[in-house]
């Protein structure tokens, strides 16, 4: 592999970016809803591709095929298939809703929103602290990606800490100057570039195989014949539906996805984009994950479960040295494309829903601008100084891949939680602040303590094992937190303030 071509192929992405962001930030009015949601001006190709760009991360790139490697191809059906589908309805339902009211009161995040349905500051703050809790880990994650393959690309000659610490100032110093418009005009160019590098890699390696499919196909039919047995393995209904709900329902949640569902210029784009959303999955996990897949039939050794990636490795065994490196260099890109979503999101939570309603209710729309783009330094800063320490402590380049997806899927579970509480929020007029505040915080705090408290045994059943006859934690607090949403409302009266009304009286959608 070529690590000089790799790097300047990433400072080229980068100064590319740069360039958008400069120009995006001449035409960005200093107002804090330009800023965070460019003026609510979206298209559908660019919505839909903000969206996408903004999910393509590591987990998707090196998590993936590696376990499409060692699990089989039917990650595809739970990643693309599964995921495009619930998601796209969660779209609808959530995302649908959430439009149609932020083009009626100019709502800018998802905690502004409830907590002006439910007259509640606190419960405003508790929805952005959340959600804040959950990002910053995230963010971390793609900054461990991105300095851990800086690293090995340079064979060490540049250190994890200087590599996360370069991609964390110019993310920075780009977030800051381009704003929500800027990094949807990335993200659209980022999008169109990896679906075609992702199906130009696909063809190489078929091509580049003698004998082509036929080969790939005796070759796991040899070496890993429990691949053609469909949900044979770890594949169990229990897993799949379990990691594709909590992806899909995390996905609607987090930050960055869910400001976006604002962002559409006019109901018929909203509708396009969430209506195109699963072909445009399945055109990107379909060769990624296939690719993971043949790589266990063409004899290709990674050792996944230590973090080594086996995508590099096919790429490097058959395609050209130049291809190889600008399939993981845009890979690398599409880390920080996501990154600078985060950044920005995570700065309007703290912006709007904490440092607003709390500190200055009064502040100027130049003043919130302002506060906006320091949040950003204030935000990567703060995850740039966790993932250093965390790379100090034994978090190295090694146990990156595994980490991908540990943190990954936790977080993915974490947003989850919130999604029951919201839609019963969004649809049901007789959700009161008592069941807000029991539906956000009772699964959260269940979940929460199933993965980061010690094991108890009561009465020989595991009080917080990972999962009950196969289901994942993730859905059985999200139940929890549907039954308790409902049920504290049932039994509590609407507190002053509540605007009901305002809230459901949106063309006919009153429930």
């Amino acid at each position: 592999m070529n690590a000089g071509l790799e790097i300047g192929i990433i400072v080229g992405y980068l100064l590319v970016a740069l360039a958008v962001g400069l120009v995006a930030y001449r035409v960005t009015e200093r107002t804090a809803e330009d800023y965070f949601l460019a003026s609510r001006t979206f298209g559908t190709v660019v919505l839909l591709f903000t969206v996408f760009a903004t999910l393509l991360s590591a987990f998707t790139f090196f998590g993936g095929p590696d376990n499409a490697y060692a699990l089989g191809p039917e990650w595809i059906l739970v990643m693309g298939l599964m995921d495009g589908i619930i998601f796209a309805l969660l779209w609808y339902v959530v995302g649908y809703k959430q439009w149609l009211l932020g083009q009626r009161h100019g709502y800018v995040t998802l905690g502004e929103m409830l907590g002006d349905r439910f007259a509640s500051l606190g419960l405003r703050g508790l929805i952005a602290v959340v959600s804040l809790f959950w990002l910053f880990p995230y963010v971390m994650l793609q900054q461990i990606g991105a300095g851990a393959a800086i690293a090995g690309l340079t064979e060490g000659a540049v250190p994890f800490w200087a590599g996360a610490t370069l991609i964390t100032g110019f993310m920075i110093v780009y977030v800051v100057l381009a704003g929500m418009r800027g990094i949807a005009w990335t993200d659209t160019l980022q999008g169109v570039f990896m679906l075609s590098m992702v199906w130009l890699a696909l063809a190489w390696v078929l091509v580049a195989v003698d004998g082509g499919i036929g080969t790939i196909n005796a070759g796991i039919q040899e070496q890993v014949p429990g691949f053609f047995a469909l949900g044979g393995g770890a594949y169990t209904p229990q897993f799949m539906l379990t990691f594709a709900i909590s992806i899909a329902f995390g996905v609607a949640m987090f930050p960055q996805i869910n400001q976006r569902f604002f962002a559409a210029s006019s109901e018929r784009v909203l509708k396009r984009s969430f209506t195109l959303w699963p072909v445009l999955v399945l055109l990107l996990f379909v060769p990624a994950f296939l690719l993971g897949t043949w790589a266990a039939g063409l004899g290709i050794e990674a050792n996944v479960g230590a973090g080594e990636s086996v995508l590099p490795l096919v790429l490097a065994e058959y395609t050209p040295a130049w291809f190889a490196a600008l399939v993981i260099a845009g890979a690398i890109a599409a880390m920080m494309s996501s990154s600078d979503s985060m950044l920005l999101s995570g700065s309007s939570y703290f912006t709007r829903d904490v440092y607003r309603p709390f500190v200055d209710e009064t502040i100027s729309d130049r003043g919130e601008d302002l506060l906006g783009r320091a949040g950003v330094v204030v935000f990567a800063v703060g995850a740039l100084a966790a993932s250093i320490w965390a790379e100090g402590g034994g978090i190295g380049a090694a146990t990156v891949g595994s980490l991908l997806v540990d943190i990954g899927d936790l977080a993915f579970g974490g947003f989850a939680q919130l999604t029951p509480a919201v839609i019963v929020a969004l649809y049901w007029r007789k959700t009161t602040t008592a069941g807000m505040y029991a539906g956000v915080l009772v699964p959260q705090g269940v979940y929460l303590a199933f993965n980061f408290l010690p094991e108890t045994v009561v009465a020989g059943v595991p009080l917080f094992a990972e999962a009950y006859l196969g289901w994942g934690i993730s859905l059985y607090g999200m139940m929890l937190g549907l039954v308790v949403t409902v049920a504290v409302s049932a039994m509590s009266a609407a507190g002053p303030g509540e605007r009901i009304d305002q809230f459901f009286d949106l063309q006919g959608n009153d429930r």
